[in-house]
């Protein structure tokens, strides 16, 4: 018996929106992160990009358990001497929400040269709108190929 290996023109790619209203940031970004890297495929091969395109709407709406709104924060170097700049979770979650998901993905994904293709999959979007109407993406929740319950 021979081992399957995806190949990349053999990899069909879905569209699929998530709604992040009343999440936890970990446990969403881990769930995000194994829809961006398909290893909720059952032929998932390591070295193919084989994920879906992921629509999270609503990011403004997310939370952090216990006392991490207040301890949490985000560093960012910008290139200067001496301009680390440090902001919290409050502060980021009023300026950028997106951020916040988006490096929470990022530190998930496997740290390769696939993980750049994987976070351009990756679409987050404050509000309830999105400009992914055209590409019909199905809810994470009505869709066959991942069950919610177990991130499968």
């Amino acid at each position: 018996m021979k081992t399957f290996q995806l190949k990349k023109e053999e990899v069909k790619r879905k569209w699929l929106i998530v709604d992040a209203t009343d999440q936890i940031v970990g446990r969403l970004a881990g769930k995000i992160s194994r829809l961006l890297s398909g290893k909720h495929n059952p032929n998932f091969t390591p070295h193919v990009d084989s994920g879906e395109h992921v629509v999270v709407v609503n990011c403004e709406k997310i939370k952090m358990t216990g006392k991490k709104p207040e301890a949490k924060t985000y560093i960012h170097y910008t290139g200067y001497i001496g301009n680390q700049k440090r902001i919290t979770f409050q502060r980021l979650l009023t300026a950028q929400p997106a951020r916040i998901l988006q490096s929470a993905v990022r530190g998930m994904l496997p740290k390769n040269k696939l993980q750049d293709r994987m976070i351009e999959r990756l679409k987050i979007y404050a509000g309830p709108e999105h400009p992914h109407k055209a590409q019909q993406p199905e809810s994470l929740q009505q869709s066959s190929a991942v069950d919610i319950s177990t991130g499968l």
